[in-house]
């Protein structure tokens, strides 16, 4: 018997120590799918799909997957939306198109049905103001046929201010995907309204932007006009649909300045891992996930 005892207790710290490295080669071998679609109008998404790609890749274990177009018009379409089955395969989309005239029904409700079947998705800029159709500008009705992609969101937007420094404010410090961030004011960039804040919205940061009255058209801009301060959300968490799928939007994003910012790519890369369930509370990556 004493014999046998030292026997099983080596063959037991054996197997623990090979489960231990399999469980880390299999972590290590399956980095975070990325589907980054991205293109439209309005936009330098040539070179923002390079930015967002190596900045992600290069902060935690992923592989970001770009569906691209060149159609710099708000009627770009991407091929990958006719197929049902679009989101198989990858863990979390990316949405950084700016298709603001794309109104078909049954293809705006492929896009959605992935996210309502679980399929996390971080929404970027001008994707809030993508898929609208009907009177948008209104605040749209729960359950209304122009109302999903909003609902998706969490937030509804129909404008944005001029292009001026936005002071952005962390207003929850001790979420996952902010915690630790400082305060920050951005180079120019355009402050996004809210017109309709859906109730499972969870507010993360807020900007502050001063606002100057627009000249008329061959006008000068006038130096004595006063600037009015405008507020909004400018980043927040959603839960979706019946699965109440995670999602996390930011509508900063507009000039490659700002895609480029390591504040920027920290934030939607933390945003990519919470809704994945791969950040821990302490805003680092989960296990496996870090670099």
């Amino acid at each position: 018997m004493k014999k046998i005892l030292p026997l099983c207790i080596a063959l037991s710290v054996g197997l623990s120590c090979l489960w231990l490295v399999q469980a880390d080669e299999e972590s290590e071998s399956k980095p975070l799918r990325i589907l980054l679609v991205i293109g439209g109008c309005c936009h330098d998404y040539a070179m923002q799909k390079t930015i967002l790609e190596v900045g992600i890749e290069s902060r935690i274990h992923a592989d970001v997957v770009v569906e691209y177009t060149a159609d710099t018009t708000t009627g770009a379409t991407f091929p990958i939306y006719e197929n049902a089955d679009w989101a198989k395969g990858f863990d979390v989309v990316l949405h950084d198109e700016c298709s603001a005239n794309v109104t078909d029904p049954a293809y705006v409700d492929r896009i959605l049905a992935a996210h309502r079947d679980g399929v996390p998705a971080v929404n970027i800029h001008c994707a809030m103001h993508s898929y609208r159709r009907g009177i948008f500008k209104e605040p749209v009705t729960d359950g209304a046929d122009n109302a999903g992609w909003y609902e998706m969101i969490g937030m509804q937007s129909t404008s944005h201010g001029p292009k001026a420094p936005i002071d952005l404010t962390y207003t929850d410090k001790k979420h996952p995907i902010t915690v630790g961030m400082e305060d920050w004011t951005t180079i120019d960039e355009e402050l996004y309204n809210n017109l309709r804040t859906f109730d499972a919205a969870h507010p993360l940061v807020s900007g502050k932007q001063i606002q100057f009255p627009k000249p008329k058209k061959g006008q000068p801009a006038d130096p004595n006009a006063v600037g009015k301060e405008a507020i909004a959300v400018v980043a927040w968490t959603n839960l979706y649909g019946p699965k109440k799928t995670r999602i996390f939007s930011t509508s900063l994003g507009h000039f490659n300045e700002t895609v480029a910012d390591d504040r920027y790519l920290d934030l939607v890369t933390r945003g990519l891992l919470w809704v994945t369930g791969n950040l821990n509370d302490d805003g680092t990556p989960a296990n496996g996930f870090g670099k």
